[in-house]
């Protein structure tokens, strides 16, 4: 299918989504995107195809939150289960929480949880997550981790420009150094990555995603 008309699929959804629902609940909210290209720390996860992504979060007013999100991948399918708490003070906000990568393909035993959190001073945030399990057996808690910093910052009325450094390191990862950049208006971006694992060069890709309350 042609990424017109898989925008055109989603957007569609939305719409009809948005129309049907008729009381919203509190807390609750969906999302969905398309992206030429999906890439996770660095790395693409759909041999350079489009992917098209959508998800549902809750969140509390105590800064509790659970979701899903879910992807296709090259020859598979990611689906995403996470919860954690969030909060900020005068000048800091943080984010702690588990996440676990759920893949669709019986029998390989890929799926693996991470526990992570996140600093955010200003426009910088920086981020570690750490392995927590993994469902074929073979690495313990704490195998791997990823450090990384991003800093965002609006440089004109609605435009954010976005710029990513992150590690991956122990037995678990396939480590190596991703590096990006981004450029984001009104639910587009268009960006450019760079990562030193498995030689995965200079690589552009442009997505689009809208979030709405259910």
């Amino acid at each position: 299918m042609k990424k017109t008309l898989i925008v055109a699929s989603i957007l569609g959804a939305v719409s009809a989504m948005s129309s049907t629902s008729a009381m919203a609940v509190d807390g609750l909210s969906a999302n969905a995107a398309v992206t030429s290209n999906y890439f996770w720390r660095g790395m693409t996860q759909t041999a350079d195809a489009a992917a098209v992504s959508g998800g549902i979060d809750y969140a509390a007013e105590s800064g509790f939150y659970a979701g899903t999100w879910v992807s296709n991948l090259a020859n598979d399918t990611e689906t995403d289960l996470y919860l954690g708490f969030s909060g900020e003070t005068d000048s800091v906000s943080y984010d702690v929480g588990y996440v676990y990568y759920n893949y669709a393909n019986p029998g390989q035993e890929l799926d693996f949880g991470e526990i992570y959190g996140s600093v955010t001073f200003g426009a910088l945030t920086l981020g570690l997550a750490v392995l927590a399990n993994e469902e074929a057996g073979d690495f313990d808690f704490g195998d791997s981790t990823y450090v990384s910093a991003d800093y965002a910052v609006e440089v004109a009325p609605g435009l954010e420009a976005a710029f990513h450094i992150g590690s991956y390191d122990g037995d678990f990862a396939v480590e190596g150094v991703d590096i990006g950049a981004s450029l984001s208006k009104d639910g587009f971006t268009f960006g450019i990555i760079e990562s030193d694992r498995d030689g995965q060069n200079l690589e552009a890709y442009v997505s689009y995603a809208v979030d709405f309350d259910l």
